[in-house]
């Protein structure tokens, strides 16, 4: 299970990766950059105008490894992989399941719940941090509330909007978390393609790499990552990847974002603000948030099904296997993940 926490992120324009041995070697004009042994990776994230040899793709495809190419930005181009193998009962109970508002709803209803729950883990953990705040308290009790409630709801348009009410009342006080003056690192609200400020072109990078760890995990254990539970049937979604992603978006990227903001290790130099509003994350600056998602990753916890010490970026390997044995009849719910 160690290689799946081993990603390598090549970010240097014009780049080209090939094949030596069993190593990948990464080159840009005459100058070897790096090299890494292909086994002991989990998967190949490559940005902007990179290619690959031929040979190295194929050898990926054979061991597993699987190569995505974003744009500079961070916005998903194209994935390579090998066949898919599996258990074709596993995908059919999968296809079943989610197929069937009966028997997708429970599912659904646990991944939203721990959602809602571990948005609320980040507000408390600000109160913690820094002291009573009214706004973080009104808003974590409303997420309390709304997990709550989404546990037991028999409607499944009643889990998605207690989703986005959650979403409300976490990113209406998300701005009071950045411990930051600068206007430029103000949160103005959640937005997408493109995000208008810096803190949501980081949320924006990190969550790319998270939903791109979510789809290798389901497909390790044989799911298929297109059919979800939660997120229905769309052509090119990811739907189950996006279900795992759920549980994950506040332990891992959200805290990592208020992390690199409070530390100070990223700032106003780091993005770029394009006109007509839209804001990117810099290309030096990817750099240090690819390091700082690996370090993040390899942070130990405890398992809160399994109740064992595993490493954070390993989560969402378990929590698909778990969905497995419970697609199999083996566990009568899907244990989604809570963070502590």
């Amino acid at each position: 299970m160690k290689r799946l926490l081993n990603t390598l992120y090549v970010t240097k324009e014009d780049a080209w990766l090939h094949k030596d041995g069993t190593n990948v070697v990464v080159d840009a004009g005459d100058a070897e950059l790096g090299r890494a042994p292909i086994h002991m990776l989990g998967a190949i994230v490559c940005f902007g105008r990179i290619g690959a040899s031929p040979a190295l793709l194929g050898h990926c495809a054979d061991h597993g490894v699987a190569v995505t190419f974003l744009t500079p930005e961070g916005r998903f181009l194209a994935r390579m992989e090998g066949p898919h193998t599996g258990n074709v009962l596993l995908r059919r109970a999968q296809h079943r399941a989610s197929a069937e508002r009966a028997a997708a709803l429970p599912v659904a209803r646990a991944v939203v719940a721990a959602k809602l729950a571990n948005q609320r883990q980040v507000l408390q953990r600000a109160l913690r941090d820094h002291g009573a705040d009214g706004e973080i308290e009104a808003a974590s009790r409303r997420l309390a509330n709304a997990a709550r409630r989404a546990l037991v709801t028999e409607d499944f348009d009643q889990v998605q909007g207690l989703e986005g009410d959650g979403a409300n009342a976490y990113f209406s006080v998300f701005r009071r978390l950045i411990r930051r003056d600068e206007p430029e690192l103000t949160f103005r609200g959640r937005s997408r393609r493109p995000p208008l400020d810096a803190p949501n072109a980081l949320l924006s990078f990190l969550y790319t790499l998270l939903a791109s760890d979510c789809r290798a995990a389901a497909e390790t254990v044989g799911l298929d990552p297109q059919m979800g539970f939660l997120h229905r049937d769309r052509p090119g979604r990811a739907g189950l990847a996006l279900d795992l992603m759920e549980e994950f978006r506040a332990p891992i990227a959200d805290r990592l974002m208020l992390t690199l903001f409070n530390r100070g290790q990223l700032g106003p130099k780091d993005f770029r603000f394009v006109d007509g509003g839209a804001v990117l994350l810099a290309d030096d600056a990817r750099k240090t948030v690819l390091a700082a998602y690996q370090t993040r990753k390899r942070q130990e916890i405890r398992h809160p099904f399994l109740g064992e010490t595993i490493h954070l970026g390993l989560a969402p390997h378990i929590q698909a296997q778990l969905l497995t044995r419970h697609l199999r009849g083996d566990l009568d719910a899907y244990p989604a993940f809570v963070w502590s």
